[in-house]
């Protein structure tokens, strides 16, 4: 509640600005034009075919992103052959803005849906690749030592140590996920696309629409907000074994 009236006390403060004459509205609209630009964009049902096409690219990938992670981060994680393998690639994509790969992307794959599911996805499964290679390495050995003691099988440690262990590393990387998944989405139809909440914003800014770019980026800060929320609850609910921080001011 207190953050959410920061950011209206923000806005306010701009809007008066604004009314003020104090700032520029070439540059730096007022809220209230940005949110008339919103409702203007649904109103005549504009920018509905671009949304649709930038949540295609987002939810693709990140869906790919989380299946092609996950499986790479077990078999590296079991297997010292596939861990010497992977690891180093991982650790190379990790250390490098990937969106840089966008416009190589674009030349393989052309300016359609697929160059983007692409950059979504190699975004995505870098994080959830170390996600579940971490979840797995973090198990305490000592902890294998007594389950396999007590007569624990595979199927034991799998469902009661390694499960466990993972959900919480996985799940809590997921939120970042989805950011990472609408920057690949919106990134790459930035670089080139004919459709896309990316190629609005290119086009907002060859233009010198600021009033638009900065509906757009609400658009997109919203979304992103919601489905935060939504991972958070999923987070919560099914980590609900996890006990909460009860660290504070």
């Amino acid at each position: 509640m207190r953050r959410l009236l920061v950011l209206i006390g923000l806005l306010l403060f701009w809007e008066v600005l604004a009314g003020l004459g104090w700032v520029n509205p070439l540059y730096a609209p007022p809220p209230h034009q940005v949110v008339l630009t919103l409702l203007e964009l649904f109103q005549t049902g504009e920018i509905l075919p671009h949304l649709q096409a930038t949540f295609t690219a987002a939810l693709l990938g990140l869906g790919g992103g989380i299946l092609l992670g996950g499986v790479l981060g077990l078999m590296a994680a079991f297997s010292p052959f596939f861990s010497d393998l992977l690891e180093p690639l991982m650790l190379l994509l990790n250390a490098i803005p990937r969106v840089i790969l966008a416009p190589l992307f674009v030349i393989w794959l052309g300016i359609g849906l697929a160059s983007k599911v692409a950059l979504s996805l190699i975004l995505v499964a870098v994080l959830i690749f170390f996600a579940v290679y971490s979840g797995v390495k973090q198990v305490d050995p000592r902890l294998l030592e007594r389950v396999r003691t007590l007569g624990g099988g595979r199927g034991w440690l799998l469902r009661e140590v390694y499960l466990p262990s993972l959900s919480a590393w996985v799940l809590s990387s997921l939120k970042v996920a989805v950011g990472f998944a609408f920057t690949g989405a919106v990134v790459g139809e930035f670089v080139a696309s004919s459709r896309g909440l990316g190629y609005l914003l290119s086009f907002a800014q060859s233009t010198y629409n600021a009033r638009l770019s900065l509906a757009l980026i609400t658009l997109i800060v919203l979304f992103v907000l919601f489905l935060f929320f939504l991972f958070g609850k999923l987070e919560d609910r099914l980590l609900r074994w996890r006990p909460r921080n009860q660290g504070g001011f």
